[in-house]
């Protein structure tokens, strides 16, 4: 546990740990954990106690608020939490930030850039924290890397095999929100659009809007594809907030309880 504190503190994810003043901490279900593939050696599944969830979605899905939500409401329940995400790794994620800045990354450099920093984080902080019981949720995990890849024509075997040492999660959900709905969400909270979340380096369009409309079609075909894989559920990310909330929470119950 000192190395995961050591490493928590030097890292960005978010660990918090709440006890609850309103109710007894009801504990989740234990249930088996397996990974994808070949995973990490070495890793005692059976120690692995805490629940992996996952949020997935485009830009502007509300992935964020949502995580943001859950973590208040599981606190509120006495669960110790770990918040995750793509390029939270004190490995490689202040190069990759760097490198992404000149607009220049190859599309292989960059997927290696983003499995290495997976890895990192995987390994040191999901299942130290899943060992130590915590809910560990990952807004975004190996799905986006994934569709991402796939949109820019690396293979999809070779995909599989890379992300083969990922855990399988507890429990996915995609946001899936429409194309205008996110055009709208990234220009009210950026006023402008993403040059790599647009695809401008694919060359789809010299059109900024154009491009983020052309490459999020692409990407919602991709996860389509990867959600009859993997089987995450899919949620209407355009509702209310509470709405969506309320879903995330009642199928997070069942997963908790074991029912799901």
């Amino acid at each position: 546990m000192n190395d995961l504190n050591k490493r928590i503190k030097a890292e960005k994810p978010i660990v918090r740990i709440k006890p609850s003043t309103h109710c007894r901490v009801k504990q989740p279900v234990r249930t088996p954990k397996r990974f994808y593939g070949h995973g990490i050696a070495g890793v005692d599944l059976e120690s692995l106690t805490g629940k992996l969830i996952v949020v997935e979605g485009a830009d502007g899905s509300g992935r964020s608020t949502q995580i943001s939500r859950l973590v208040e409401w599981l606190e509120g329940s006495g669960h110790a939490t770990l918040q995750v995400g793509l390029r939270h790794s004190t490995l490689v994620s202040e190069e990759l930030a760097r490198a992404k800045q000149g607009n220049t990354l190859g599309r292989l450099t960059m997927s290696l850039f983003y499995a290495t920093d997976f890895a990192d984080q995987l390994e040191n902080s999901i299942i130290p924290s899943l060992k130590a019981g915590f809910m560990v949720l990952a807004d975004r995990y190996i799905y986006t890397l994934m569709a991402r890849d796939m949109v820019r024509g690396i293979d999809e075997n070779w995909l599989r095999n890379l992300y083969g040492i990922a855990l399988v999660p507890d429990v996915v959900f995609y946001l899936n929100v429409s194309t205008r709905q996110l055009v709208e969400r990234n220009f009210a909270k950026h006023q402008t659009l993403d040059y790599w979340e647009s695809g401008m380096d694919l060359g789809l369009s010299r059109d900024w809007f154009d491009s983020f409309t052309k490459y999020q079609t692409l990407l919602a075909e991709q996860f389509s594809k990867l959600q009859k894989i993997y089987n995450f559920i899919v949620v209407d990310g355009d509702r209310q907030i509470d709405e969506i909330n309320s879903e995330l929470r009642h199928r997070i119950e069942l997963v908790l309880s074991g029912k799901c």
